[in-house]
């Protein structure tokens, strides 16, 4: 079996490895697609997240799409959970699995991620999805998730003035699950004239790259895409008194910064996320009914022996999400 291991900052080797063995209660698993998210972009580019740093090079990947080889699900097309909570804190009881202090999560700590051929996973952590998702598709289940949780922890409500600051993958994404809460208008704000169109057609009514001074600020919800400091900036001003910025991106020096004035005297309430909770059915229900579509999204894709190739393009920003593909030679 073929692997690719993170041994330090822009340093992937691909290696072979022996076959993974199933334990009890694991599935063994064809990885099919992995698709590069921000935070694998930030191992990559910085060995680490905050305070997590790479102690021992490991596979990276957490947007994991596979097959069952073996056991009686054996050929079941599988969206693979990357989450690995305790089960028995009282986040975990309340079902606040994303914030289990304990929990560990895929490719990251001592967890193997899935940029190999063949990984083991717990059995109740690999979802079964349609054909109607693509092999390449299944991967964008994990940020929709995300999108999904933030929506849950303050949904939009009809009639609402929406805004979206960064249209990468996560974006795009917000874009769509955004409109599910039937806003008055989506306003995405995104440098790159590539995502601006990809925004539109996700459902955003306009798509701009920067805000001027003195531009509206009137949006009821406003979400950071980003986490870079120009961005939280532009959505802590796109915002009115009173109404909510959701970060959902991750700072790269591991710290987020604003103007603390302007969000003090507005009033606003600041919503961190923090990955998701599981709410496979959800989104591939919405999927099924064409409320959130997936095609489109993936704009590159790559081979394993070329995944140096695929994290460089991502870290470019040239396309949208880039989906590596292990079982597919070059």
């Amino acid at each position: 079996m073929q692997a690719v291991r993170l041994f330090a900052a822009r340093a992937l080797r691909l290696a072979d490895e022996p076959e993974p063995v199933s334990a009890a209660g694991e599935s063994l698993v064809r990885v099919d697609a992995l698709g590069i998210c921000g935070s694998d972009l930030h191992w990559y580019l910085e060995g680490g997240i905050g305070p997590s740093r790479l102690t021992a090079p490991i596979v990276p990947g957490h947007e994991m799409g596979g097959t069952i080889v073996a056991g009686p699900r054996a050929g079941e097309r599988v969206a693979i959970e990357p989450g690995l909570p305790c089960g028995t804190c009282r986040y975990c009881l309340a079902g606040w699995v994303n914030l289990c202090p304990t929990g560990q999560f895929s490719g990251q700590g001592g967890v193997d991620g899935g940029l190999r051929e063949l990984m083991t996973w717990p059995s109740h952590l690999l979802f079964p999805v349609p054909d109607m998702i693509t092999d390449e598709q299944v991967p964008l289940l994990e940020p929709l998730l995300i999108c999904l949780h933030a929506d849950t922890l303050r949904p939009v409500q009809a009639g609402e003035r929406v805004a979206v600051v960064g249209c990468g993958p996560i974006g795009l994404l917000q874009v769509q699950v955004a409109s599910l809460g039937d806003p008055a208008a989506i306003l995405a704000v995104e440098p790159l004239a590539h995502r601006r169109q990809a925004a539109v057609d996700a459902g955003a009514s306009e798509a701009v790259p920067a805000m001027e001074f003195g531009h509206d600020s009137s949006f009821d919800l406003v979400y950071d895409a980003s986490g870079s400091p120009g961005a939280v900036t532009t959505a802590i001003d796109l915002c009115r008194p009173g109404g909510t910025v959701v970060l959902l991106g991750i700072p790269d020096e591991d710290s987020t910064t604003f103007q603390a004035s302007v969000a003090r005297r507005k009033g606003l309430t600041i919503l961190l996320v923090r990955r998701s909770v599981p709410a496979h059915r959800r989104a591939i229900e919405l999927i099924e009914a064409g409320r959130i579509r997936l095609g489109g999204l993936v704009s590159h894709r790559f081979p394993l022996d070329r995944s140096a190739d695929a994290f460089e393009l991502a870290v470019s920003r040239a396309g949208l999400k880039v989906v590596i593909e292990p079982g597919v030679t070059a």
